[in-house]
């Protein structure tokens, strides 16, 4: 066990019971470190479902670009902690977060708090002992009572389409989720929306102008779509032709085209070039990534392999979206090999990919106490009527997939999952 993982273990000590979403535990920390979060460099605030890596990827880059110097905070990892707290563009060492953790455990005593209270506690002194242009910082869980929301004036808020996942948390209906999100929303800065369910941007509107904020939004305010192998992005500044994005599917136009209307809606130093040199050099890991690693041996010739860690229904129809564009390329039989926790909808997941016709292989998510059996997964991908079989590991699982000839595989259903992947590839992300 590294040091690192040693005093994360040593934190969720503090943990309390039962978990109440609230901003006193972290206002309490924050205040014996010294309000670190009044020390920022200007914060761009991001929340919502699906989306919120993508959309910050395409940020950095650009920003990047631009020549600006960027701190990144996203959650949760999928191989090393580290992977969350980004400083002017380089993960943190483990030397620097060490020190930061322990602080943070010092000044918390024996008090209770969470455990992504304390860790975002640490990356707030982190980012706060480091010179940036810019904090890209992304919400852990829902907005309003997250522990990122302490930022008292965000020079924006951004949020990315919102959908049903949390409701044990954030609620049963659209509307109360999007309540929740809509909690970043800060008098006096600027909020860009992504397109929404109407149910969602109602509740967004009306936050807004309970605040005073005009939201600009996907569809009125700004719009963008690919056309002949290009993205068309227009608001009311006038036209950009633009490259593709970098991350592949339809949803991803979509993502890009919210972090370009951030960029000119804030008017950001970020100049068309610019623009155009983060789309293409943008990377969010196990976003319908291809896999070209140690895995790949197990393939048979012709098969590609690929890795997405949606897990939410939203997440799996823009999946689904984008493997159908896949097809019309070049079609192929699909294979999904899925694992999920036991806290996601299994049904909601595999409900979009009935019209592929997916092979299902069933895995468990090793070290995940809270996964879904795979027998009780398969028993979902067997109720849409898809072929089905039980596997005991992701090799196991393209292994038996090899016989289908000309397959493309794509392994499925959770970050977790997704991790123990790129562990497995030998392929973890930089």
């Amino acid at each position: 066990m590294s040091r690192t993982d040693a005093i994360l273990k040593r934190l969720l000590r503090f943990h309390p019971k039962l978990i109440d979403l609230e901003l006193d535990r972290v206002a309490r920390l924050l205040d014996a470190l010294g309000r670190p979060q009044d020390r920022l460099p200007p914060v761009i605030h991001v929340a919502g479902t699906n989306g919120k890596g993508s959309t910050i990827a395409y940020l950095r880059a650009m920003l990047e670009a631009a020549g600006k110097r960027v701190h990144v905070y996203t959650s949760p990892q999928l191989v090393a902690f580290r992977e969350r707290i980004r400083l002017a563009g380089t993960l943190v060492s483990a030397r620097k977060l060490n020190a930061a953790l322990e602080c943070c455990e010092i000044a918390n005593g024996d008090e209770p708090i969470t455990y992504f209270e304390i860790t975002t506690a640490a990356a707030f002194l982190l980012f706060a002992e480091e010179q940036a242009d810019y904090l890209l910082l992304e919400v852990g869980l829902g907005g309003r009572f997250d522990a990122t929301n302490v930022i008292d004036h965000p020079l924006a808020a951004v949020i990315t389409p919102i959908s049903r996942d949390h409701t044990e948390f954030l609620g049963d209906t659209l509307g109360e989720i999007a309540s929740a999100k809509a909690g970043i929303i800060k008098r006096g800065s600027p909020v860009i929306v992504a397109r929404q369910e109407p149910e969602a941007m109602a509740v967004i509107e009306a936050e807004a102008q309970r605040l005073g904020v005009a939201p600009f939004v996907a569809g009125s305010g700004f719009d963008g779509f690919a056309q002949r192998g290009r993205l068309v992005y227009q608001d009311e500044e006038g036209l950009l032709d633009l490259p593709l994005p970098a991350l592949v599917g339809p949803h991803q136009v979509e993502n890009a085209a919210l972090a370009v209307a951030t960029v000119r809606r804030l008017g950001l130093p970020v100049d068309a070039e610019a623009i155009a040199t983060g789309l293409r050099r943008a990377v969010w890991p196990a976003r319908l990534s291809r896999l070209r690693g140690a895995l790949t041996d197990y393939l048979a010739e012709g098969q590609e392999l690929w890795l997405d860690g949606g897990h939410n229904a939203a997440g799996a129809q823009a999946l689904a979206n984008a493997l159908a564009e896949m097809n019309r390329t070049r079609p192929a039989p699909l294979v999904l090999v899925t694992g999920m926790l036991g806290t996601k909808d299994a049904r909601a997941f595999f409900a979009p990919f009935a019209p592929l016709d997916p092979v299902v292989f069933t895995v468990p998510i090793p070290g995940e106490a809270a996964a879904l059996p795979a027998r009780a997964l398969a028993g979902f991908a067997k109720g849409q009527g898809f072929s089905t079989e039980i596997t005991r590991s992701v090799p196991a699982a393209l292994q038996k997939a090899a016989h289908i000839e000309g397959a493309r595989i794509v392994i499925c259903g959770s970050l977790y999952l997704a991790g123990h992947v790129l562990r497995q590839n030998k392929t973890p992300p930089e």
